[in-house]
């Protein structure tokens, strides 16, 4: 028969136990010290508030466009017509500098939103305009057709389609 001290119980000593929780106590007292430094690594909140932006499209008739700022960028918003959607769909990926299908660029064919930056050297591209009836670049001539893609000019890149969602029938979040 085995005797047992008051320091041991089952086998386990009290300096076990109390070796146990100091070293609980210490693990959480580093963690709650240490977490404001890495707490203060997040991002800010007013850059939090530019990450997305939300657009309501329930104002946008059928062949016009609007321009919403997401990131400091122009993003341009575009309700297509039929007539836009099939030309953009319609096009010979073959005679793109950027072979990109129009069903890539949209989620909604109706809907085109795209950074309204031209690729060449950062102009603001103008609507309507152009050859292909999408945007044209004045700065140096860089055509776009009615799902933004690079048909003729300097521009080596279709224009960029950012992240977004549609969150119901009229408004999309960006970002």
């Amino acid at each position: 028969m085995t005797t047992t001290t008051p320091e041991e119980e089952n086998g386990v000593k009290r300096r076990d136990f109390l070796y146990i929780a100091a070293g609980g106590l210490g693990a959480v007292g580093t963690a709650a010290a240490i977490w404001p430094f890495i707490s203060q690594m997040n991002p800010s909140a007013d850059v939090l508030a530019l990450s997305t932006t939300e657009a309501d499209l329930e104002g946008i008739e059928v062949g016009s466009e609007v321009t919403v700022v997401w990131q400091g960028k122009p993003v341009f918003v575009r309700h297509r017509t039929e007539e836009d959607i099939q030309r953009a769909e319609d096009v010979d990926l073959a005679e793109l500098r950027d072979p990109q299908p129009d069903a890539d660029r949209v989620i909604k064919p109706e809907w085109l939103i795209m950074v309204g930056i031209c690729t060449h050297l950062g102009c603001v591209p103008l609507k309507g305009q152009g050859e292909y009836g999408g945007w044209f670049c004045p700065c140096h001539g860089s055509h776009y057709d009615t799902s933004g893609r690079i048909r003729k000019g300097p521009a080596p890149l279709n224009l960029a389609i950012p992240p977004y969602e549609f969150l119901d029938d009229n408004n999309i979040k960006i970002g």
